[in-house]
């Protein structure tokens, strides 16, 4: 897969999941090994190995090949992988647009934009969804329709921390039961493997952007869907919001019509099918001049 940077430069991505999964995809055998590992036991007891002292081991060889600077975290020492995994960056490594007319990232990640209509089709984790299957509500597709939808795709090796992009009052937390799978689309190209990811909706009653839904989305090999807030509360723009546990996940920010205008590179290489690479805190559009309630 390949992305830009915000400089436009073009960045070919290979970090060895797309291999992996082609081989997994393209087999018998492959494809069985998915079926076994995609079962909630597997997967919540490969969480448990994670936070056991012996998967230390991985973590050097992972900061090696990625070449994670870790004096941008607040510690280099880890008691397990699960704990490197879900690291915390120094703020100034991250610094937040605090302009209020300024739509920033939620997370570092790779993001394509998609205008939400009827035949609107998002492809999230390698799986087809329309805006009603994604919320399983006919009433938000409706509500959200002629707005945006942001999808953000982290990977392994991202910084797996989110924040709220705008002040304002957060509603409850709504989780829709899903089966852990792939967050690579690659996976699909070989074979056609139909599922739902587990995911977190709720929504922001944000000062300069209207009634925003955020969705989480977990992956295979993911523990769960960390949010520090549960039900209602007053939030700040720039705080964090939650993180994930280890594998690849993906943040979504639904905007009504009219609420914000996103940046013209990024919409480009959305248009491209090409991804943007953003960071946490970045500058991604701003808002319409004219405000709707």
């Amino acid at each position: 897969m390949e992305y830009k940077d915000r400089d436009g430069n073009l960045i070919g991505e290979d970090d060895g999941q797309d291999r992996l999964l082609a081989k997994l995809y393209g087999s018998r055998t492959g494809r069985a090994l998915v079926r076994t590992l995609i079962r909630p036991g597997v997967s919540k007891a490969c969480g448990w190995l994670l936070d056991r002292r012996i998967s230390r081991a991985a973590v050097g060889p992972f900061v090696r090949s990625k070449g994670v600077r870790l004096e941008d975290y607040e510690k280099t020492d880890y008691c397990s992988y699960n704990d490197f995994f879900t690291r915390v960056i120094k703020a100034d490594r991250r610094p937040v647009d605090m302009t209020p007319e300024s739509l920033i990232a939620p997370c570092d990640s790779k993001l394509t934009v998609y205008d939400i209509d009827e035949n609107a089709r998002f492809v999230v984790k390698g799986t087809e969804y329309t805006m009603e299957s994604l919320t399983r509500s006919r009433k938000l597709a409706e509500r959200y329709a002629g707005g945006q939808l942001l999808l953000f795709r982290l990977t392994v090796d991202d910084y797996h921390h989110y924040c709220y992009v705008d002040s304002g009052e957060k509603s409850e937390n709504h989780y829709i039961d899903g089966v852990f799978h792939t967050v690579n689309p690659a996976a699909c190209e070989q074979y056609p493997v139909y599922k739902e990811n587990s995911r977190c909706v709720s929504f922001l009653k944000s000062q300069n952007f209207g009634v925003l839904m955020m969705i989480e989305v977990g992956a295979l090999m993911v523990g769960k869907i960390v949010n520090l807030e549960d039900g209602k509360a007053i939030v700040a723009r720039g705080e964090e919001k939650g993180y994930f546990a280890f594998g690849g996940s993906t943040v979504i920010l639904c905007l009504k019509k009219g609420r914000a205008v996103i940046d013209a590179d990024i919409l480009a290489n959305s248009r491209e099918g090409i991804e943007t690479r953003v960071l946490q805190g970045m500058k991604i559009g701003r808002a319409a001049a004219a405000k709707k309630k």
